[in-house]
């Protein structure tokens, strides 16, 4: 029988909602980790929100079914990405994050799809249209405006420093996110994050090790704690079960699209609760920078399949 056209409704009313709530974990949450990192060293914070992402992210798994695991031939692989792309990644991120505004880190962030497009192109997986092109430089263009605009041209030297580190993460999950485009394929896109997220906690740990001893861990504010539980099992977790429901019930185009809102949420929520006011110029390059994904998302016709960044 043909699927009732109301629940189909109802269903696609339901994911739209939860998207919708996506986006508003993720734009709060670049605020959330700036507040921790007053109170914590940035590899300190990771080394405790990434265990609690990976505790909830198995229990997500287990109540899905039973848990798959990877051949031995993928394995030098997933341990690979898993470095890549959740070890180096939040190193650049929780860094960058940490000397740049909340606002400048999601907006740069935000450029991921348009590497993801072009490191397709460099390997020959894609061959986008002209619009889609167009989408890139958009992007690229909105970006520098929010580098240079953030102290007239003349911008800090920190948080220069912080942008490039947001830039280089940003660039470093396009190189994750074609590294396992096949894989996901194979096993499914919430085992492979899984399974590399894991991988990359390990190092986490390890690094991060010596900071949390250094830590006077009972001392934190209850607000500390509570931005590591947010972090970890809201902005990772959680939000990647949302985000693969969404690529299910309405494909990866539709869904992709909703990530557009998270930075407009950071630079409101981080204005209102950081007072971070964005410059003119910066305002600007949000607009040219969500346009511009706007085209290199939905422009094409066979849209690359974008991994959501662990934040």
């Amino acid at each position: 029988m043909p699927p009732d056209p109301a629940h189909r409704h109802r269903s696609d009313v339901l994911t739209d909602s939860g998207l919708l709530a996506l986006a508003l974990i993720w734009g709060i949450n670049f605020s959330v980790i700036k507040v921790a990192l007053g109170e914590l060293h940035p590899l300190a914070f990771n080394a405790l929100r990434f265990p609690v992402a990976s505790v909830v992210l198995l229990v997500l798994l287990r109540a899905s079914g039973p848990l798959a695991l990877p051949d031995a031939r993928d394995w030098p692989r997933l341990v690979l990405m898993g470095l890549l792309g959740n070890l180096v990644y939040q190193l650049l991120f929780i860094f960058g994050i940490d000397r740049t505004t909340a606002g400048n880190a999601s907006l740069l962030l935000a450029t991921t799809p348009a590497w993801t497009l072009l490191l397709t192109v460099v390997v020959g997986h894609e061959r986008p249209p002209p619009v889609v092109w167009t989408g890139v430089l958009g992007t690229v263009a909105g970006m520098t405006l929010v580098v240079a605009g953030g102290s007239g041209f003349r911008p800090d030297v920190g948080s220069l420093a912080g942008d490039m580190l947001m830039v280089g993460a940003s660039m470093l999950w396009s190189l994750y996110t074609v590294g396992v485009r096949d894989l996901i394929h194979r096993y499914g896109p919430l085992e492979v994050t899984a399974w590399t997220l894991w991988i990359g906690t390990l190092g986490l740990v390890v690094v991060g090790a010596p900071a949390v001893a250094e830590t006077p861990l009972t001392s934190l504010s209850a607000g500390t704690w509570a931005a590591v539980a947010y972090a970890g099992t809201f902005a990772l977790s959680i939000a990647y079960a949302i985000w693969y429901r969404g690529v299910h019930r309405i494909g990866n185009a539709r869904t992709a699209a909703y990530s557009n809102l998270v930075p407009v949420v950071a630079l409101g929520v981080a204005w209102l609760w950081l007072g971070e006011r964005p410059a003119a110029l910066q305002v600007v390059g949000a607009g040219v920078i969500l346009g511009g994904l706007s085209l290199a998302r939905l422009g094409g016709r066979t849209p690359v399949f974008h991994p959501p960044e662990p934040e």
